[in-house]
């Protein structure tokens, strides 16, 4: 910002230390756990090595107070952090042989350093215990009967689930800057309330503006274009601070000290024609699209007297009966205030290039998307610019999905043979004689001299020594249109080792266009690591995956052809949550049904589906009839038979 802008808002490394020192209130010493909740809320992330404690922090964020504190309570902090990772271990070897830890820190690259890694969670009652959510003081003529006694029936379960309510005296502190209207020197301070930082979700109701709220809209709107280009000089800005700015004439807009981290969830009557079966998928994009860009909020609950539908921008047509309401909040709505949809930035990867020409399974990814084109199953989208009229909005989406111009539904994507360098499995005395690798249990992975990683996993009854392999998959970018890709722009290559890579084609300029990779990627490396560990068949010549917004009915399965994961929470794509539900949903099959898996519809509720199979002919015939005969379709017709075919097996 230009050091004569007259916007002033509060320095963020002041917030944050207000933020820090309100809940150490009268100068008592806050407890270990309390401390990094707080802390890891504000972006600090800690964590124990040995007897040593680290420590990764956005600049400027640790005050001289907060490092004498962690100085003055390392021993402390240490031995919490390590009984928490114990407790964590313990817990998720339950369910499967290898740790959700170990399966997140494989997935999501975190191998090569700890920095940034946080457990995957994918029980809702734990996601539920550290979730803090708001309601938003109601308009003082707001009359919805529906939607008034269905707040308060959703405070009330999410109370029961363990989610902590605040207040909005406790959800909010007092914000105040001081705006200039350029050329004319006209100024006027401005106070309102700013949700803090540690808030995962703030419940409102829609609002409807009247013609005086219309007109302060529009000089809002007038006010931001003009400091966009006056004084901003068209530099991009935080969302945080465009929210801010805009918010004292926007009802709809609720000033946030952490967009990333907080969601707005709107409460409105459900609009029948967004779960309306007869309206073709393709028809209600737009009108999902209009509804979450009308309330300005990542997701939208819908209420009738008979039903709930919920909506983000997954767009899928998720209804539930008012009778289930359990089912909703602990199932659905949890799930997706836990992990937020967020891409991951190009700064996560070790970007590299490759020759597109000389890679056999991007060609046969383009022409595999080509050939779907036919099914209409992955319908085009939309572009930010096409339906955001308004800059502030625009600007403020554009810094949250950080520089995507648009927003597809659906994947393919094609996975390469597994890479391995040496034997593929060792023998149980050859693993005893291997080393421990930092930040993973030496009872779950180890590594031999030249550093390739071994796993212990159990297929069936047996405990096997497999190399964990290097993975590739040939991916589309994001917003491309799936089904006419073009070779040299659109197929990235996603590697997997203990990093995560992303390799683009020759000649394309990472800096320049919209060059994303797919929100989806934990999804695709989750499912490839999988099948290459219990289920080498499906991927030992390359594997075809695709992923659309839609279900297949329990019908359409044939002999060897397996459905799994829709009992699982609808955690949204982007997360690595999600690519732990399809590494495990790889597993389970295997230690049901045994590895000769000629196909696997992976379920994500309130999503969509991934399809993979070893034989991209052989999936295409297979999706196509499913179409043909009507057994598969986008949206959530046929999820409802497949959730009874679960509980009636």
């Amino acid at each position: 910002m230009k050091k004569n802008a007259q916007f002033r808002i509060q320095n963020q490394d002041d917030i944050h230390s207000e933020f820090y020192l309100n809940n150490n209130k009268d100068g008592e010493s806050m407890n270990v756990s309390e401390l990094l909740e707080n802390l890891n809320h504000q972006g600090v992330q800690l964590w124990a090595d040995n007897d040593k404690l680290k420590i990764n922090s956005p600049k400027g964020l640790l005050t001289p107070e907060i490092r004498t504190e962690l100085a003055e309570r390392k021993t402390e902090i240490i031995a919490f952090l390590q009984k928490s990772n114990d407790a964590v271990s313990d817990t998720t070897t339950k369910t499967q042989d290898v740790s959700l830890q170990t399966i997140g820190r494989l997935i999501g690259g975190y191998c090569r350093k700890i920095t940034g890694f946080i457990p995957p969670i994918i029980d809702p009652k734990l996601m539920a215990n550290r979730l803090k959510v708001t309601f938003r003081p109601l308009p003082n003529d707001y009359k919805e009967e529906i939607v008034l006694q269905f707040r308060e029936e959703l405070e009330n379960k999410l109370r029961e689930n363990g989610v902590q309510l605040l207040s909005w005296e406790e959800a909010t502190k007092e914000f105040n800057y001081e705006i200039t209207i350029p050329l004319i020197n006209w100024k006027r301070n401005i106070t309102t309330r700013v949700i803090k930082s540690g808030v995962n979700a703030v419940v409102d109701v829609e609002k409807y503006p009247s013609l005086f709220g219309k007109v302060k809209i529009f000089l809002a709107e007038l006010l931001y274009r003009l400091y966009s280009r006056f004084v901003f000089n068209n530099s991009p800005i935080s969302a945080a601070k465009i929210m801010q700015f805009i918010s004292w004439a926007e009802e709809s807009v609720q000033p946030l000290e952490d967009p990333t981290n907080t969601q707005a969830i709107v409460l409105t009557k459900l609009n029948p024609k967004l779960v309306d079966p007869k309206i073709p998928y393709q028809q209600r994009i737009p009108l999902g699209v209009k509804t979450l860009i009308k309330n300005f909020s990542e997701i939208v609950i819908g209420v009738d007297n008979t039903n709930i539908s919920i909506l983000n921008m997954n767009l899928s047509d998720s209804v539930f009966p008012t009778e289930s309401l359990d089912e909703f909040v602990s199932k659905s709505l949890i799930p997706k205030i836990f992990v937020p949809i967020q891409p991951l930035p190009l700064s996560r990867f070790e970007i590299g290039e490759y020759d597109v020409q000389a890679s056999v399974y991007a060609s046969q990814l383009v022409k595999f998307g080509k050939e779907l084109a036919s099914t209409e199953l992955l319908p085009s989208g939309f572009k930010i610019n096409d339906v955001m009229k308004r800059k502030s909005h625009r600007d403020i989406v554009d810094w949250m999905i950080n520089g995507r111009t648009g927003v597809s539904y659906g994947f393919v994507a094609y996975a390469e043979p597994p890479q391995y360098i040496g034997a593929v499995e060792i023998s149980e005395r050859e693993w005893e004689t291997l080393s421990i690798i930092p930040g993973f249990s030496r009872d779950e992975l180890r590594q031999n001299e030249i550093g390739r990683r071994y796993i212990k996993t159990k297929i069936g009854e047996k405990y096997v020594f497999k190399q964990i392999p290097d993975i590739w998959v040939a991916s589309s970018r994001s917003g491309s249109n799936k089904t006419n890709l073009n070779l040299e722009t659109d197929v990235f290559r996603i590697g997997l080792q203990d990093r995560l890579l992303l390799q683009l084609p020759k000649g394309l300029d990472s800096v320049v266009g919209d060059i994303k990779p797919s929100y989806d990627l934990y999804v695709m490396v989750a499912i490839a690591l999988a099948a290459a560990l219990y289920a080498p068949e499906l991927i030992e010549n390359g594997m075809p995956m695709v992923h659309f917004h839609g279900y297949p009915s329990k019908e359409w399965l044939q002999p060897h052809e397996y459905c799994t994961g829709v009992q699982n929470p609808s955690v949204p794509c982007g997360t690595y949550e999600s690519g732990v539900f399809n590494f495990l949903g790889i597993y389970n099959l295997v230690n049901k049904y045994g590895s000769n898996i000629a196909l696997a519809s992976l379920i994500e509720p309130d999503h969509g589906t991934n399809i993979i199979a070893s034989d991209w002919e052989y999936l295409l015939a297979r999706i196509k009839t499913g179409v043909a005969q009507e057994q598969i379709e986008l949206g959530g017709k046929h999820f409802p038979s497949l959730k009874e075919s679960v509980v009636t097996s």
